[in-house]
């Protein structure tokens, strides 16, 4: 059985991390995943960590790895590949903790794995979309993509959601690299570092749900961290 990890960073997460460990961990019993969670938290003051900690305690499949500060999540989520590559993980699922993204759909990320070497749940094919963000911040999403994937000239659709899955070879290979990028720039050049090495990605149908609790982490600075990244991944990759 393919051990499953699902990477889940957090800062300041109290109000929506122990019904997403909840979540996550039924969908391993409905489904017979060989699971396991990994909080990455940078030092949220609202007591997330102590939450995971105390349901790790009855809980073996959950644990947490603090970070001492708050760095961005690129970083959080390169600490916690390692962690769970080390650890033995196979495939690495990793999603938001503020139920945007639905733990239902993990198995459905996992069975596209069937034929392919990494899978994103995709807002913007046939079969996605977005529920509760005002017209504003779709379109900004929307063409932030499109930007994206007409400068990089490759054909996945959301280059900048956060729910994927990927073998543990892909990511060996990704860690191995100059991912620099620490807001939802990270997304983008993951995908596309993954997608010149000839690795072959499956775009699955999600619906992104905004969040009901907590306060969102977009702002100004990861906006323009990934819309000035894109060209220079670009340059990067011809230089090659």
């Amino acid at each position: 059985m393919t051990r499953v990890a699902v990477c889940l960073p957090t800062f300041n997460e109290a109000e929506n991390v122990g019904q997403m460990l909840d979540a996550v961990l039924g969908v391993f019993d409905e489904n017979g995943i060989d699971g396991r969670i990994l909080v990455i938290d940078d030092a949220s003051p609202d007591g997330t960590a102590e939450i995971v900690d105390e349901r790790a305690r009855d809980e073996p499949r959950v644990s947490v790895l603090r970070r001492a500060q708050k760095e961005g999540l690129g970083l959080a989520y390169r600490d916690g590949f390692r962690r769970v590559l080390d650890d033995g993980a196979e495939v690495v699922v990793q999603m938001d903790c503020d139920f945007s993204h639905d733990p239902a759909m993990i198995p459905s990320l996992l069975a596209a794995l069937d034929d392919a070497d990494f899978s994103l749940g995709s807002r913007y094919v046939r079969g996605g979309g977005v529920v509760g963000w005002p017209l504003v911040r779709q379109a900004i999403s929307k063409g932030g993509c499109l930007y994206a994937r007409l400068v990089l000239g490759i054909s996945v659709h959301d280059l900048t959601g956060g729910f994927k899955a990927f073998r543990s070879g892909v990511l060996e290979y990704l860690l191995g690299r100059s991912i620099d990028a620490r807001g939802y720039g990270f997304q983008i050049q993951m995908t596309y570092e993954a997608i010149l090495a000839g690795y072959r990605v499956r775009e699955v149908p999600i619906i992104f749900r905004d969040r009901v609790r907590g306060t969102s982490k977009m702002h100004f600075g990861v906006v323009s961290e990934a819309a000035l990244m894109v060209p220079r991944l670009r340059l990067d990759a011809r230089r090659r």
